[in-house]
């Protein structure tokens, strides 16, 4: 493999999935399910700008209005609008943001990697740069210090292997039968299972214009992954992983 290509997978690993994990989890622990993954899943908004501003794509009213639809849905969300003001900690919002920056920029730099090299070399390197850089983050002997019981232990065995490993590994495998533009709007699924699932297991309240909010973000997703004629055949540059 060049040094170049190992050097992007090295920096997708920390700054791509290291970073949006990390952020993500913080957001969950500072708000709550549902406003941390309707933020990070403001992702291809963000990307959208970007390809925009570097003249990869033009600003249709159909991505225009995608865009103007996820800040709607974000501001309800978060409590901007008909919720007395913005009431949630500002650190967890902030980090939810960070989490969809980094999930863009993973997808954004992954997106040729995974076109020339096989899912499973991917991932190896991509996971292995991010498991090195919490090595040195957070070291052994610090994690051995918190004297985690059996029990902690296989939970976090189990949660690395269902959270991490296997959802990546099924989503790579799918983009090789489903089209790019399919897989992204099959896994906007995501954020009404985990929502709905948090106020199932969790006992997280959602409000009716929180819902609404939800609602537009999510169509604002779609609208912005849905290929005009001029695109249609192009790829879709972002794919979604969590």
């Amino acid at each position: 493999m060049p040094a170049t290509d190992l050097g992007r997978m090295l920096l997708l690993g920390v700054l791509g999935v290291a970073a949006s994990n990390y952020f993500y989890y913080l957001a969950i622990q500072r708000t709550n399910m549902a406003t941390a993954i309707i933020l990070q899943y403001t992702a291809p908004v963000w990307v959208l700008l970007y390809t925009v501003a570097r003249g990869l794509q033009k600003a249709t009213l159909q991505r225009v209005l995608a865009v103007g639809l996820a800040l709607a849905g974000i501001a309800l969300v978060i409590g901007i609008f008909g919720g007395g003001g913005f009431r949630l900690d500002p650190i967890g919002v902030t980090a939810a943001l960070l989490a969809a920056f980094s999930f863009a920029f993973y997808n954004l730099g992954g997106h040729h990697i995974l076109a020339r090299y096989d899912r499973w070399t991917v991932l190896l390197y991509v996971i292995f740069s991010a498991s090195l850089f919490w090595i040195v983050v957070n070291p052994p002997w610090k994690i051995a210090a918190a004297h985690y019981s059996a029990g902690q232990w296989l939970f976090m065995l189990f949660f690395s292997l269902i959270s991490v490993l296997g959802p990546f590994s099924f989503y790579f495998a799918g983009l090789q039968h489903l089209e790019p533009t399919r897989a992204i709007v099959v896994s906007c699924l995501e954020p009404v299972f985990s929502i709905v699932i948090a106020a199932i297991a969790l006992g997280e309240a959602v409000r009716l214009l929180q819902s609404v909010g939800i609602v537009l973000v999510l169509v604002a997703i779609v609208v912005v992954q849905v290929p005009d004629r001029k695109w249609r055949e192009q790829i879709t540059l972002v794919e979604p992983i969590e």
